[in-house]
């Protein structure tokens, strides 16, 4: 014995079982985000995704990597004397994590369990009288875990104004 739909109803079930279906299909598409890092500098601020992450641990080829290839950095402009501000998420510092600012590959702070650091007057194109200025410097934030052992990377483009 079959039961008979109407047209109407048939087309309801369809359409819910699309509607579910389609539902499945986004969330398992979906990546949950990596916290942001915020770089703030005047009145302008960017903030991107982590452009490496590892839940276990980064290996050091991997984060020197992250540190030289900027393809995806964003770009903030820096005048000399300006106050640089950095910020990470506190999803970041959670569980006994903590994060180091890195500009061009060279640690600038110790590592940190705060999500806010600023740096009011700090020249980063500073050359102690040695060499041409550089037009822009790479700024990362690397998140430590309980280790010190490097779990994500995040970068940005520091340009001279």
């Amino acid at each position: 014995m079959t039961a008979t739909l109407s047209p109407g109803r048939a087309r309801r079930s369809v359409a819910a079982l699309g509607a579910v279906s389609a539902g499945f299909l986004l969330l398992s598409a979906c990546e949950k985000p990596t916290p942001l890092a915020t770089v703030t500098i005047g009145t302008s601020s960017v903030s991107a995704e982590a452009a490496c992450r590892d839940a276990k641990e980064l290996s050091l080829d991997k984060v020197q990597e992250c540190l030289t290839h900027l393809k995806d950095a964003k770009t903030i402009e820096y005048g000399r004397g300006d106050t640089l501000r950095l910020g990470v998420e506190p999803e970041v510092v959670e569980d006994g994590k903590q994060w180091q600012a890195v500009l061009d590959g060279q640690p600038i702070t110790e590592p940190s369990s705060n999500t806010y650091r600023s740096f009011a007057g700090a020249d980063v194109f500073a050359t102690g009288g040695e060499g041409q200025v550089p037009d822009s410097k790479k700024l990362a934030f690397v998140e430590l875990g309980k280790d010190g052992k490097p779990l994500a990377v995040w970068t940005f483009n520091l340009k001279l104004k």
